[in-house]
């Protein structure tokens, strides 16, 4: 890959992660006025997370997941071929087909509403709050989001595989805000104010699609409604897409498995293990799921050009980068999981038994967030050459581990009286996300689709030693729970901020004085 290209790659890289980086702080904001203005001692919260759990939980393995990876790679081909006819034949009918497909699902899950919550939370059954029933009113009204933001995050690869990343990166905020206005201004108007946040969420699906139209026009790619099931194309995307829905949604599907054992948990349980995954997210989403982003449609170009050494040095890259951003972005979050905490959350009705319980399922999902990022790096390594067999086969490994791990971990923690077994909920998801990088990893170099480079390990060793005296830096203030809560809200926000910003410097001062640069990730 040229220098030019790799500048672009990186520029692309940038603007992505710039843009989720402005999503996470709006979704922030947002989990913030949830938590701070919404009581969950009932577990009104812990229903409406249920009911966001499934929608969600599509949008993941079929909208940013195993449709958006499969649709990319069959785009790319159809580009690659300079015939633009082709390419809005193929939007045409994909798009018409996947819409068709999705309202048919939005009507099925309004109406089988009550089977879903029995079976994603069936611990709410019988619930002294009557929290099973709160539950399905509110997934009624959630589960059409599935429909615009599916639509959304095909429109998204249409648009990155077009190198145009911004939009679909900025699209959350959008959601961010609808819900964050929901609740402020649309909150006082409801009996329950937990079905304010089920309007905002389907109102913000809405607009995030419409959002997506404009740039998509600016290209002529417009789709216009044709029903042609047959198309070539589509056929790619169906053999691609099947298996690629379970091998692109380990930690979606752990997460299910999570919410399921949750349900039988103490009230507030579900709550802390979403606060707490939302904030593991934020790396996930701004470097993982970002580098992934990009990779995906540079590799399946690549490929499709029988391109080997920018192939190869392209996925090094997202290793590399993967490896400099995980390590000390894992020990920061685990470091500062209280300061963090009190600091966004603790105030009103999120209390310091709620800050305790969110900090250590924090920490526990914190440890697997190398892990995480190496497995959405690699998997692109997979689908770029259109190979779902593998990623599936690890998936289901990981997945059966991880149920095995919860089922263990939460038995251990009631039988030993511990306060907080959720915690063995966050940590078999930790454990099962290095378990999918594991076999994702040595297949990869098994079979030779991944050379790694050669500095890669000397890398690794420098980021862990920089990662290693950035933490005794962090170490050296108070981070003692009483003295956080002393603090006014200003005083917790400069504090907060003054040790992160000057870490970050620390570790790159460390990174440069080691001699790693972008130039030496490049080659």
């Amino acid at each position: 890959m040229s220098l030019t290209a790799k500048r672009k790659f990186f520029k692309n890289t940038a603007i992505v992660s710039i843009f989720t980086m402005l999503s996470r702080i709006f979704g922030y904001i947002r989990d913030s006025v949830m938590f701070i203005f919404i009581s969950n001692s009932s577990g009104a919260l812990d229903s409406f997370f249920v009911a966001f759990r499934i929608p969600n939980f599509f949008r993941r393995i079929f909208g940013e997941g195993a449709l958006s990876t499969a649709y990319i790679p069959v785009l790319s081909d159809y580009k690659n071929k300079n015939d633009k006819e082709e390419v809005r034949e193929f939007i045409n009918s994909s798009i018409t087909t996947i819409t068709i497909i999705l309202i048919i699902i939005s009507i099925i899950g309004v109406l089988v509403a009550p089977i879903l919550i029995y079976i994603i939370a069936p611990g709410f059954v019988g619930s002294e709050h009557g929290q099973y029933d709160l539950s399905v009113a509110l997934l009624k009204i959630t589960f059409p989001y599935m429909l615009f933001i599916c639509l959304t995050a095909v429109a998204g690869s249409i648009l990155n595989t077009y190198e145009n990343f911004s939009y679909p990166a900025i699209t959350p905020v959008i959601l961010n805000l609808a819900l964050i206005l929901s609740v402020l201004f649309g909150a006082p108007y409801f009996d329950e104010p937990v079905f304010a946040l089920a309007w905002g969420l389907l109102l913000g699906g809405i607009i995030q699609l419409a959002f997506q139209i404009y740039p998509i026009l600016k290209l002529g790619l417009l789709p216009k409604f044709k029903i042609n099931t047959k198309h070539p194309g589509l056929i790619k995307i169906k053999k691609i897409m099947i298996p690629m829905i379970f091998g692109s949604s380990v930690t979606q599907i752990n997460m299910i498995i999570d919410t399921v054992i949750a349900s039988f948990l103490i009230t507030g349980s579900i709550g802390w293990l979403y606060m707490s995954d939302r904030f593991v997210e934020l790396p996930l989403a701004l470097f993982g799921i970002s580098i992934a982003t990009v990779l995906l449609p540079k590799l399946s170009e690549f490929y499709s050009n029988s391109n080997s050494e920018s192939y190869n040095s392209t996925i090094n890259w997202g290793l590399k980068l993967g490896i400099l951003i995980s390590l000390p972005t894992t020990i920061g979050l685990i470091l500062l999981s209280k300061p963090i905490l009190i600091t966004l959350l603790q105030y009103k009705e999120f209390t310091l038994n709620d800050m305790h319980m969110t900090s250590i399922s924090l920490i526990a999902f914190a440890f697997g967030l190398p892990g995480m990022i190496g497995a959405k790096i690699l998997i692109t390594n997979y689908y770029s050459r259109k190979d779902t067999r593998y990623p599936v086969k690890a998936a289901l490994i990981a997945v059966a581990c991880n149920f095995i791990l919860n089922i263990s971990f939460v038995t251990y923690l009631i039988k030993t009286n511990f306060n907080g077994a959720h915690v063995g909920l966050a940590l078999a998801t930790s454990i099962s996300a290095y378990i999918n990088f594991y076999f994702l990893f040595t297949n990869a170099r098994k079979t030779k689709i991944l050379v790694m480079d050669r500095t890669i390990g000397n890398i690794f060793v420098k980021s862990l030693v920089a990662t290693f005296i950035m933490s005794l830096f962090i170490l050296y203030f108070n981070l003692d729970v009483e003295s956080w809560v002393n603090l006014e809200l200003f005083e917790r926000l400069t504090k907060l901020f003054l040790i992160i910003i000057f870490s970050i410097i620390i570790y790159f001062i460390l990174l440069i004085t080691f001699k790693i640069s972008p130039k030496n990730i490049n080659n």
